[in-house]
């Protein structure tokens, strides 16, 4: 009887350790990609605007759209709570993210309202670019200072 309910206790404890590991690889993954294509973007757009990329305005546009695109997917399934830095491993994300939440929505807010702003000049010349830079810049920034983990 001593060994069932020992073997009982041990098998329910286990089911609770299973429940509580979550595997985030994929929501990690997602999200580290949606950065990365903000990136990229955010490298053509600087580059012409700082002029070390030749400015082509078609360029430029496929570049705010981009961002603009990447501002309007939906936060919630790449940032499951406990997908943090203290949580997991591979993450700059701070748990800020979920203790805050609404602050962190208003900064995603405001990226997409900045890369809104940015979709609507890109193609007008070089010279609007550099302001529209900062404002993009600035939001990520925002949201970073809050919510990432410094290097």
């Amino acid at each position: 009887m001593k060994k069932s309910v020992f073997t009982l206790a041990a098998a329910a404890a286990m089911i609770g350790t299973v429940a509580l590991a979550q595997d985030y690889s994929a929501n990690l993954k997602a999200r580290q990609g949606q950065f990365r294509i903000m990136a990229l973007n955010l490298g053509i757009l600087g580059g012409m605007a700082q002029g070390k990329i030749a400015y082509d305005a078609e360029a430029a546009q496929r570049a705010a759209d981009t961002l603009v695109a990447v501002s309007q997917i939906d936060p919630t399934p790449l940032w499951p709570e406990g997908s943090d830095n203290m949580s997991i491993d591979g993450t700059r994300a701070m748990p800020s993210i979920w203790d805050k939440h609404d602050d962190f929505l208003a900064k995603w807010g405001a990226f997409g309202t900045a890369a809104a702003e940015m979709q609507t000049v890109a193609a007008t010349g070089q010279e609007a670019l550099g302001p529209m830079m900062g404002k993009v810049g600035g939001s990520c920034k925002a949201c970073h200072d809050s919510h990432r983990e410094p290097n």
